[in-house]
């Protein structure tokens, strides 16, 4: 018996010290990285496989306190249209009869801290007026947005709350196609639901990000009001999906994938399909990605991303042909950005990208999403093809502000745009039915492009429509030429359009 009591007591005492030394680290945590973070909530637990128990009740268990309900409220003067309602019309609506912007939706999200850091999907709460998020134990707390990314469709939010359950991250990397996962969430404005399914595919990219960019803001919608001008954009999405046939539907958004472990492997953002409702295919972001993501939102407020400075076109059997190469594999690239990492490691036109960090990239999501977790500054090993030739370097990505002028330009208040002589390229009024064939109301025709210059490295073709310079309609050169010096921040953004499809750069 007295053997009993001293076990109960070490045990006491035990306890009490480790409860003590997390409550003397819990300040220092809010230092650190999500990922850091997790480490600490969850140091004791051991590692299994990434496939764990077909069993899915302890991973259910686990999860579901720690995923939560959002509601959005979204305000708008009565007999006002949104710019919601200009969305189909301006972007391919066809005329169909047009749905106002919701006064509520609703969707899901994930607890990451006890202190109340949630991660969603942008969608869920962008423009926003009101955030209302409803915990497990059925309290409703305000939130606020810490940062929103659509590029990924990935936002973080904060509640005032502590001691709330907490998902353990896992590792996307691992997650392998045939596994079981679970989708928990919010569904069609019922109550926590959960449902089970496998990965049926990775880095897959659907294009909804990229179509998503196209919705007019506040500010675009009344230009339009006035001029009838469409806003142009440059795709600068993200998309590598888990794609799993656990059934997701509308209200999902935000909430968590998790393996049969009960760890997160992937935020919830999309569904393929005609009805709006599921029909096999959900997409989620991988975790590993959000990562960065989210650990930016609440050093910065907001994404600093890292780029290479290339355009390429993904290879297949097709475009190999087309190139006149023999892999149908890599990222064969098209055009190398004066000033960017990749000009400085001497990356060249016609290179094809096969590794990185030595994961071997098959298609533009293996690449996205390996760039997509690093920052400017960072270094990233890239093996590439040369005339057949393998050979490795060391890239500095550089960031958004690489891309600016000296300071001693900007600070003279002297214009910081291109020049057509640099452009290297002459143009000619676009004929009508050129525009008429893409569709579009203006232009210019890009004609007699110099070697060496700038369209030349980031391969303009012959005959390409240039529709906008920084944003402003072209229809000949003299309107080329005043555009180029309105550039912001020292970088010019020029849009068009050719046979495969729109094309943006910006330098």
């Amino acid at each position: 018996m007295k053997r009993i009591g001293l076990i109960v007591l070490a045990a006491f005492i035990g306890g009490a010290a480790a409860i003590g030394g997390y409550k003397l680290l819990e300040p220092r945590t809010a230092q650190l990285s999500f990922q850091d973070q997790q480490k600490v909530l969850f140091a004791s637990n051991s590692k299994v496989s990434s496939a764990g128990s077909v069993d899915f009740v302890e991973a259910a268990a686990a999860v579901s306190p720690a995923v939560v309900h959002i509601r959005t409220l979204y305000s708008r003067s009565n007999g006002d249209s949104s710019p919601m309602d200009m969305f189909d019309q301006l972007f391919g609506g066809g005329g169909r009869r047009m749905q106002r912007a919701p006064q509520a939706a609703s969707g899901s999200g994930v607890i990451l801290t006890s202190d109340g850091y949630i991660v969603t999907n942008n969608h869920v709460v962008d423009n926003a007026d009101k955030i209302e998020v409803v915990l497990s134990d059925r309290r409703k707390v305000s939130a606020k947005v810490i940062g929103k990314d659509p590029n990924t469709d990935l936002a973080l939010i904060k509640v005032d709350a502590t001691d709330l359950p907490v998902v353990k991250m896992g590792n996307s990397d691992n997650v392998q196609i045939g596994e079981w996962v679970l989708a928990v969430g919010f569904p069609l404005d019922l109550q926590t639901t959960v449902t089970a399914g496998i990965v049926s595919a990775k880095a897959r990219s659907i294009g909804i990000l990229a179509k998503s960019q196209n919705q007019p803001t506040q500010e675009e919608y009344e230009e339009y009001q006035r001029t009838g001008k469409v806003p142009e954009r440059t795709n600068t999405s993200i998309e590598s999906f888990i794609q799993t046939d656990a059934a997701i539907n509308p209200g999902n958004s935000g909430g968590a994938l998790v393996n049969a472990n009960g760890e997160l492997i992937g935020i919830n953002a999309a569904i393929a399909s005609q009805t709006g409702t599921n029909v096999g295919y959900g997409f989620a972001i991988p975790i590993n990605l959000a990562k960065k993501i989210l650990d930016d939102f609440r050093k910065y407020g907001e994404v600093r991303r890292g780029y290479i400075g290339v355009t390429f076109a993904p290879l297949d059997a097709d475009m190999a042909e087309k190139f006149q190469v023999k892999e149908n594999t890599g990222l064969y690239i098209t055009g190398v950005l004066p000033n960017s990492g990749a000009a400085a490691a001497g990356l060249q036109k016609g290179d094809i990208i096969k590794k990185v960090e030595g994961a071997v990239i098959y298609d533009s999501p293996d690449l996205q999403e390996k760039i997509g977790r690093l920052s400017p500054g960072d270094k990233v090993q890239l093996t590439y093809l040369r005339n057949g030739s393998e050979k490795s370097t060391s890239i500095t990505l550089k960031g958004d502000d690489a891309k600016k002028t000296s300071p001693s330009l900007a600070a003279s208040g002297k214009p910081t745009g291109a020049t057509i002589s640099k452009l290297g390229a002459s143009f000619l009024p676009a004929p009508s039915e050129l525009k008429a064939k893409y569709g579009v109301k203006n232009g210019v025709m890009v004609t007699e492009i110099q070697k060496g210059k700038l369209f030349d490295s980031v391969d303009v073709p012959n005959g390409m429509l240039i529709t906008t310079v920084n944003g402003k309609p072209v229809n000949n050169a003299k309107d080329v030429e005043n555009a180029l010096p309105s550039s912001k921040n020292g970088m010019t953004t020029i849009s068009g359009v050719g046979p495969n499809g729109n094309y943006t750069f910006s330098f």
